[in-house]
């Protein structure tokens, strides 16, 4: 899946629906982050991996790089592990939008003041305490779109991972 919008598709409805509140959350709530789709994660980043999101068969884990942001929710928020900075949840009918966005919001917020002080983690800082590898982490190659018109002018579009390709002469 080149995207979170295809790979949102192909998750079983309870899954989907879940996932993609939170994605719409943080697309909304976070403006400037950058969301990209990698080894079944949807990875979103503001200057570096700022959170990623993890669907399982019947759960759902959102890693947070900004530890303090965290710290000040684990006794809001059940199962919060500050080891690996992550929430797991259990119940994907009872999701804590209001406070996932208060974390979307103050990890903005916090990742901007990192920049300016010049106290940014490496993407391999972050992947580490994440337990996630730096293969799994790595975005996909970019789509090429080549639109085709028939003879009645209707367009096909033929959707081909960028690769190297062989002239044709």
């Amino acid at each position: 899946m080149s995207t979170v919008g295809d790979y949102l598709q192909n998750l079983p409805p309870d899954r989907r629906v879940a996932m993609a509140k939170i994605c719409s959350l943080i697309r909304r709530s976070a403006r400037g982050v950058r969301e990209s789709m990698r080894h079944a994660m949807a990875f979103y980043e503001l200057q570096g991996p700022l959170f990623a999101l993890q669907s399982q068969e019947k759960s759902m884990i959102l890693f947070v790089a900004e530890e303090t942001v965290l710290e000040a929710f684990k006794e809001k928020l059940p199962n919060v592990n500050l080891v690996q900075r992550t929430i797991l949840f259990n119940d994907l009918n009872r999701i804590p939008l209001d406070h996932i966005e208060r974390i979307v919001r103050d990890s903005v917020t916090a990742r901007r003041s990192r920049v300016a002080n010049g106290e940014m983690p490496t993407q391999a800082q972050m992947l580490e305490i994440w337990g996630i590898t730096e293969e799994a982490a790595k975005a996909p190659p970019p789509t090429v779109r080549i639109s085709l018109k028939s003879r009645d002018e209707d367009t096909i579009e033929l959707i081909h991972d960028a690769k190297p390709m062989k002239k044709i002469h």
